[in-house]
């Protein structure tokens, strides 16, 4: 094109090239120097070029990747733009290309925005601004008032012009999650009560809320996430009983563990040297008892009783229950616990793990330890822990399969003939040795230990004995752990907390390893045979 021609083209379209750059820049000398820029650009392109079929098409193009030039240099701008202007075009079919991306940058910020919309005002957004329905449908769809309709479309454009001017800070957790090394409930439980923390999302949500409430938005913010992702998994938390909701804000309803190397050290040097004499003078009393012909169990290879299996059922259950009369029971466990939607009753607990601590030296003497686990029936109770030296044995598939246990041990003791398949599962379990048959029937004898109950009642007054001895030496003890854990414990959990704490000592798995490793290690408990340890520690008790 001649320099007439393209003079002609420019002169024609200068007033609405200006018109345009000044609609869509923050100032009028931006819109000087952009209309400039697109003048330029335009007019050397005529000068090229002959054959151009639409002028209109290429003044427009050529503006519009001027104007993106411009955003990408001014985009902290256009994220306080009005929102009104953004959501009246988010609905509509008619927009230029130009105006898409003029708006790019900023839709994408709004549509991250209306995740932290209240369930209904989301609903009636994205019905109104992304689905084009009339007001008076959302209204007729939700079955509320038109009125209440257009009151949330005013309320949401407000509270997305508010995210938009707001930097959203992320906490470590959108960097760094954390993850439960364990967790666990103290009460009855069930296979239900085990699927709630298997994800990281669940954990994370309920670590951010551990000090401090926190409604969903700001849950997402801690979180790196969206908002409806979060409100849906805390919805489930929540019906469970493991967050607790105040107001429109949540808190934690798990007691927390996150140990640090320095108190790792304190604690095991507390149980070092509440076990070092106890358990040796337990494991002399006992040993020495008249109480064996009282109890059955521990044959193998032949109907011999062993007798060191033996003390390693005995030792766990008695450390674990005896001396419960001098526990103090100011904290009653209703005052604590929580029902969950299938009925189980319990308290939930979980240690939580950062990168700075030695996992290794916190798991070496706790180590696959789960239980004491119990289940009864009308007249068994099975009573089994797992350590270091059984392997590992109870998961969360316990419960559904103990009631078959309990059923068939039922049946053995009742004289009820059992088919070759229960003998060989109660074998296999660990609860029986099968002796051969005669006349084509088993001979069986109890693998496990098994007791009635004035012979459980005889072991725990040992061990309550020896514990009225200790007791105060261990109420020193355990005293620095203890100011230590209620100091770091927030508000909210400290009654949770002084109620875990009286178990220091009772029904304690970090003190009955312990004891059991001091045995090991000064020789009196043998460790147990390879083909001895699906039935260690192990106790059936007859009522």
């Amino acid at each position: 094109m001649n320099k007439y021609q393209a003079d002609k083209v420019i002169t024609e379209h200068l007033k609405l090239i200006y018109g345009y750059a000044v609609k869509h820049c923050k100032n009028l000398q931006d819109a000087e120097d952009l209309s400039q820029e697109i003048a330029v650009k335009v007019y050397k392109f005529l000068l090229r070029n002959n054959d151009i079929d639409n002028i209109d098409n290429l003044i427009w193009r050529i503006a519009h990747n001027a104007l993106c030039n411009y955003y990408r240099d001014n985009k902290n701008y256009f994220l306080n733009s009005p929102i009104d202007a953004i959501v009246n075009t988010l609905a509509d079919d008619k927009t230029d290309l130009e105006s898409d991306f003029i708006m790019h940058e900023t839709f994408e910020k709004m549509r991250s925005e209306i995740a932290y919309l209240s369930k209904l005002q989301r609903h009636i957004v994205i019905a109104y601004y992304y689905e084009n329905k009339m007001q008076a449908d959302i209204a007729s769809e939700l079955n509320i008032p038109l009125g209440t309709v257009k009151w949330h479309l005013f309320e949401a454009k407000k509270e997305l012009k508010k995210g938009m001017e707001k930097m959203r800070n992320s906490s470590e957790l959108k960097f760094n999650p954390i993850k439960f090394l364990s967790y666990g409930f103290s009460g009855s439980i069930s296979n239900f009560s085990y699927t709630h923390f298997k994800s990281a999302l669940s954990q994370n949500i309920v670590y951010s809320v551990w000090k401090e409430e926190k409604s969903i938005n700001e849950i997402a913010d801690d979180l790196g996430v969206s908002p409806v992702y979060v409100e849906s998994e805390v919805e489930v938390l929540l019906d469970c009983g493991f967050i607790v909701k105040n107001n429109n804000k949540f808190l934690c309803n798990v007691l927390l563990e996150e140990p640090t190397n320095e108190f790792i050290k304190m604690t095991d040097e507390m149980y070092k040297k509440a076990s070092e004499n106890f358990s040796k003078e337990l494991f002399d009393n006992l040993y020495n008892s008249d109480i064996w012909k009282k109890i059955y169990g521990g044959h193998f290879d032949n109907d011999e009783k062993d007798k060191n299996f033996i003390m390693w059922a005995l030792l766990p259950y008695i450390i674990s229950f005896s001396g419960e009369n001098l526990v103090d029971k100011s904290i009653s466990f209703d005052e604590v616990a929580t029902y969950r939607p299938d009925g189980s009753y319990n308290i939930c607990t979980a240690t939580v793990m950062n990168s700075q601590v030695d996992i290794n030296e916190y798991d070496k003497n706790c180590k696959e330890f789960f239980g004491p686990w119990m289940n009864s029936n009308d007249r068994l109770t099975i009573c089994r822990t797992d350590t270091l030296w059984s392997g590992k044995r109870i998961d969360t598939n316990n419960v559904s399969i103990v009631d078959k246990h309990l059923r068939l041990l039922k049946n053995y003791l009742n004289d009820v003939l059992l088919t070759d398949e229960e003998y060989a599962y109660l074998s296999e379990q660990g609860y029986l040795t099968c002796l051969g048959s005669v006349n084509d029937l088993f001979k069986a004898s109890f693998q496990c230990v098994y007791i009635n109950e004035d012979t459980k009642n005889e072991l725990l007054a040992i061990g309550d004995k020896l514990k009225e001895k200790y007791w105060n030496y261990f109420n020193k003890l355990k005293k620095p752990c203890i100011n230590k854990i209620l100091a770091e414990t927030p508000k909210h959990l400290q009654k949770m907390q002084k109620y875990f704490l009286r178990y220091h000592f009772y029904s304690d798995s970090a003190f009955t390893v312990h004891c059991l490793n001091e045995l090991v290690e000064s020789g009196k408990l043998i460790p147990p045979k390879e083909n001895q340890k699906k039935a260690l520690h192990t106790i059936i008790i007859g009522k």
